[in-house]
């Protein structure tokens, strides 16, 4: 299968839901900016909920089972990133927005600065989406692209003092 999935598709399996993002990834545009925006209102009730070093453990564990996920969903589908897959966004955007410094600016810079990283894969990132492959490759690339976010946040921040 390598056309676009179907909300049939999306429930065959547990890893297809959580590789799909829970059906955002069925978007017809943009699926990876879908996900995106999914990390929002999950990290908002996770963070509520839970302590941040625990919230850290816990996107860990989604980080494991998105290599999972993707793996199997990959091999469903026939491609191995397929652009349906977005809980490799999901998980990047939480770890960010765990470092995020408050306000709703800085997430939003947040947001268009991972998508920016996401989209264009700057080295090493590229060459990692490129080499890597099954479920970690799908994962990993977006980790680093959530790296090069938290270092412009950073640096951003170190500026304007």
């Amino acid at each position: 299968m390598t056309e676009r999935p179907t909300l049939r598709f999306t429930f065959a399996h547990p890893a297809h839901f959580i590789a799909l993002g829970f059906g955002t990834g069925l978007a017809p545009i943009a699926p990876g900016t879908a996900g995106t925006i999914l990390a929002f209102p999950i990290f908002a009730l996770l963070s509520a909920w839970v302590p941040p070093l625990s919230l850290f453990g816990l996107i860990l564990i989604f980080f494991g089972v998105g290599i999972w996920a993707c793996e199997r969903t990959g091999h469903d589908l026939g491609i191995a990133d397929h652009s349906s897959m977005n809980w490799d966004e999901v998980v990047a955007m939480m770890l960010i927005l765990l470092l995020t410094p408050a306000g709703w600016a800085w997430q939003v810079f947040a947001f268009f600065a991972f998508r920016l990283f996401d989209v264009v894969k700057p080295p090493p990132i590229r060459h990692f989406d490129r080499t890597l492959k099954g479920g970690f490759g799908v994962m990993f690339d977006d980790i680093l692209a959530a790296f090069y976010t938290l270092l412009l946040m950073a640096i951003v921040k170190q500026l304007l003092g």
